[in-house]
């Protein structure tokens, strides 16, 4: 396929040929217009002037014809005739009957049947009549005709005409002078449209040179240059850059969660895998067999969960997951979420409080909205310190309602905030004191947490300050507030 700059060239080569046609063409059609007027101004001015000698020589008291004989009849006298023979065009004279009185040099050039057809025609002709075309046996005449309002009676008309055979040769004058100049016109308009084509694509393929080098997968830190280049490459130049951005964050985020995830599953799969060879070497129905297979069946739930939090994720990522659209009552899911806190915030010692429950339903699958609820439940769990607090309230608004849950745990450094809510991120503070006390996470709860709100058409915001607790904030619309949709199930 031909390069844009080859296309580009091309297009204006057969655009430089149509215009170079179309304006010889009317150049043409100008000139001949021009030189049809110019003949019949000539033919008038002939005839016009025919008609002034025929009335001065009147006025001055000479005769304007004589009688020669019978047979020929009367004719203009000779010395009208000499003054007529000054005309240097197709000149007839004709008396009140039709009849000849004097034919110019040119006519008398012209075969019988010609001057009898010329001067037919100008006896036939109504005077003051616009210019018509004779063709004769060889040459086309340009005709006009003026009626004489002499002094004396015996002349009428005067017929003056004019070759147009000359006008085809202008014609083609103009053609050919466009025929030699539109070939070099054309070369040399295409040689120079290719040169300012290349200068204008310079800065294009400097740009796609540029792509090319950081779209191996390992320069996406490297941004296109964006100086010096044009209107519309500058918005090529920043939207590539923006997708360039995107992908490196998407690259980063792969190897985060290749990383992540590889060492979240080597961890349980070894202690399985000690727990396995240590039940292997211990004495049947020993106590030491039993707790090895105790210990592998906790790393084996804790790889499934981890599993079946991955799946979630990539269905979710992929759109293929079972959303249920119908009223879900809030109220019964909070207290039993808070109910399970209590449980689960007294080994700790905990206080878990639940203020506020308002009444109010959204549209939803419940067993999405209690996992979104008992995440961060157990998040706050989790992060709180013996003897701290945790509240847990469900306030409805006029269109949305909104479940939170505050407790006065560790807190969220503001660096922190904005990765809270990435796979597999958990701050080092975070990290150790889940280790301590409700086991290992995966940091994928949060990001699943996210996901839930989002699929119900809401959102999770969270506020924190290191040291003093955290505030997630789980905003959703009302059923009330939004139209009623259908059960939808998308797998």
């Amino acid at each position: 396929m031909a390069s844009i700059r080859a296309q580009l060239t091309a297009a204006y080569a057969a655009t430089l040929v149509i215009t170079v046609a179309a304006f010889g063409g009317v150049l043409y059609l100008a000139h001949r217009s021009e030189d049809e007027h110019d003949l019949e101004r000539r033919a008038a001015a002939d005839a016009d002037l025919a008609l002034r000698i025929i009335d001065q020589t009147a006025a001055a008291g000479d005769p304007v014809t004589a009688t020669t004989d019978r047979l020929v009849g009367a004719i203009v006298t000779p010395r009208l005739r000499t003054l007529l023979e000054g005309l240097p065009d197709y000149i007839i004279v004709l008396d009140s009957t039709g009849r000849t009185l004097y034919n110019s040099f040119a006519v008398r050039q012209l075969g019988t049947d010609d001057q009898v057809a010329l001067s037919q025609l100008g006896a036939r002709l109504p005077a003051e009549s616009p210019p018509q075309l004779a063709s004769l046996t060889d040459r086309n005449l340009l005709v006009v005709v003026r009626s004489e309002q002499p002094r004396t009676s015996a002349i009428t008309r005067v017929v003056a005409g004019v070759e147009v055979g000359s006008r085809d040769l202008a014609g083609q004058d103009v053609m050919a002078t466009v025929g030699l100049v539109a070939p070099i016109i054309l070369v040399l308009s295409v040689v120079a449209a290719y040169g300012i084509s290349g200068r204008a694509f310079r800065p294009l393929d400097t740009l796609i040179n540029e792509v090319e080098a950081i779209t191996d997968g390992r320069s996406l830190h490297r941004r296109l240059a964006l100086a010096g280049a044009g209107d519309e490459l500058v918005r090529l130049g920043a939207t590539l850059n923006a997708m360039i951005g995107r992908l490196e964050t998407s690259f980063g985020g792969l190897r985060r969660f290749t990383a992540d995830a590889s060492h979240e599953l080597k961890t349980p799969l070894a202690v399985l895998r000690a727990d396995l060879e240590r039940a292997l070497r211990a004495p049947t129905e020993s106590t030491d067999q039993l707790v090895a297979l105790e210990e592998a069946l906790a790393e084996t739930r804790r790889m499934t969960d981890l599993v079946d939090s991955l799946l979630t994720l990539a269905r979710a990522d992929e759109g293929r997951f079972d959303i249920l659209r119908e009223p879900v009552a809030l109220e019964p899911i909070v207290r039993e979420v808070c109910e399970t806190a209590l449980i689960l915030g007294e080994d700790g010692g905990i206080v878990v409080s639940l203020p506020v429950l308002d009444d109010a339903t959204i549209l939803g699958d419940p067993r999405w909205v209690r996992q979104l609820f008992m995440n961060l439940v157990i998040n706050a769990i989790k992060y709180t310190s013996r003897g701290g607090q945790i509240e847990i309230a469900l306030h409805a608004r006029a269109d949305v309602v909104a479940f939170s849950v505050k407790d006065s745990g560790m807190g969220i450094s503001s660096g922190d905030l904005a990765h809270i809510f990435e796979r597999f991120w958990r701050a080092d503070q975070a990290r150790s004191r889940g280790a301590e006390r409700a086991g290992r996470g995966f940091g994928l709860g949060l990001a699943i947490s996210q996901w839930i709100a989002q699929a119900h058409g809401g959102t999770i915001a969270v506020t924190s300050r290191l040291g003093r607790g955290s505030l997630f904030t789980v905003t959703l619309p009302r059923a009330d507030a939004i139209p009623k949709a259908p059960e939808l199930s998308n797998s």
